[in-house]
């Protein structure tokens, strides 16, 4: 026979148990989504300053001289990528055919008139969700040495993509065949 008691335990329980059922159902998870914080360029020259924790590319930060199939007009250049970029290039330096630079890549190209003088730091940042992103997730700017922005991420590459694109490309790079 049930008790009065044991009826009120039970009772008191499957309350308990519906209160918590609904407490779950209010206080399932939401995703909040928090919004992208867009690069700016002067975040891009920050990183473009300094050249530790980098990768050259071809294992060496001498100047080379441009090559013919170059776009850039100074005549020496040299290029260094963080260690996400990094992770797509072979044991030479080169970048893997077939490559897909993951997000968060960076690319650093200094621009030099001669032996001595920086005259621009060409980027390329990897960063999909950002505003200023192009098709293929890239970032582009050109910044003086001074700071000064001469190309802006904000044109999402339309001075550059139309090069960049061209026949044997390597996710919008030309490195291996237009070096440095």
């Amino acid at each position: 026979m049930i008790t009065k008691s044991k009826l009120t335990t039970v009772l008191v329980a499957c309350i308990v148990s519906i209160i918590m059922l609904e407490a779950c159902k209010k206080e399932k998870e939401v995703e909040t989504i928090v919004p992208e914080v867009p690069v700016t360029d002067s975040a891009l020259y920050e990183m473009a300053k300094t050249t530790n924790g980098y990768v050259w590319y071809k294992h060496t930060n001498a100047l080379l001289k441009k090559s013919a199939g170059s776009g850039h007009t100074p005549t020496y250049l040299r290029t260094r990528l963080n260690s996400i970029a990094a992770s797509k290039l072979d044991n030479t330096g080169k970048v893997m055919l077939g490559s897909i630079f993951p997000e968060g890549s960076l690319i650093l190209k200094e621009l030099h008139s001669d032996s001595v003088t920086l005259v621009r730091y060409v980027i390329m940042y990897k960063k999909t969700r950002d505003v200023n992103a192009d098709a293929n997730g890239w970032l582009w700017a050109y910044i003086n040495p001074d700071g000064k922005t001469a190309i802006s991420i904000a044109e999402k590459g339309a001075q550059c993509i139309s090069c960049h694109a061209q026949s044997g490309n390597i996710n919008n790079i030309l490195m291996n065949q237009a070096f440095p």
